[in-house]
């Protein structure tokens, strides 16, 4: 059974992405699971590298950490719905990929082996004409996706800046109803 783990990463609770998110997933067959995380509402501590230090090897993940590292190992989908700041992902979103950095060195957590055949997807907006914009934001998470041998599903995106106008993008629209089901 496929379990979809979808990670809100907007600063603004109901935007574009989130509502271009959920249209996709609404399209999702009946047996599939959802779960929504809303990652400011899972505030996570800065993140502290520690790889060169002691033994470099990190605690267990416990608290908002704990919540998010078990979601992230139960779901065999995970979507990044994430707006694009500055070219990149919304700083919570960045704020979950860099505690990887230590479930990768935590014992016994195992975190690439777990994520290995996983597959990554992203639904994203932005506000400019240009596509090149996007190219940064697709890159970190493809490059995330093969480095832990997951499956990169490819991103939705969405053109909108004020709230509601990715109701405006037909092509967006259009693509939402058959992403999650034609890239399968």
């Amino acid at each position: 059974m496929r379990r979809f783990l979808f990670l809100l990463g907007s600063a603004r609770c109901g935007g574009n992405t989130e509502t271009l998110a959920q249209l996709a997933a609404a399209e999702l067959p009946p047996g599939f699971k959802q779960r929504w995380l809303r990652l400011d509402d899972l505030p996570l501590e800065q993140f502290r590298d520690i790889r060169h230090e002691g033994t470099g090897t990190y605690p267990p993940a416990a608290g908002n950490e704990l919540v998010l590292q078990e979601a992230t190992f139960e779901a065999t989908d995970i979507v990044f719905v994430s707006p694009i700041y500055w070219y990149s992902v919304s700083a919570s979103t960045k704020a979950y990929m860099d505690v990887w950095t230590g479930w990768m060195r935590t014992p016994g957590v195992e975190f690439k082996a777990r994520m290995r055949g996983k597959t990554l997807w992203a639904v994203t907006t932005f506000s400019d004409e240009d596509p090149k914009f996007v190219e940064p934001f697709v890159g970190t998470l493809r490059y995330c996706a093969e480095y832990l041998g997951m499956r990169w599903a490819g991103v939705l995106v969405g053109n909108s800046s004020a709230p509601g106008d990715v109701l405006r993008d037909t092509a967006a629209l259009t693509q939402a109803r058959t992403f999650f089901t034609t890239t399968q």
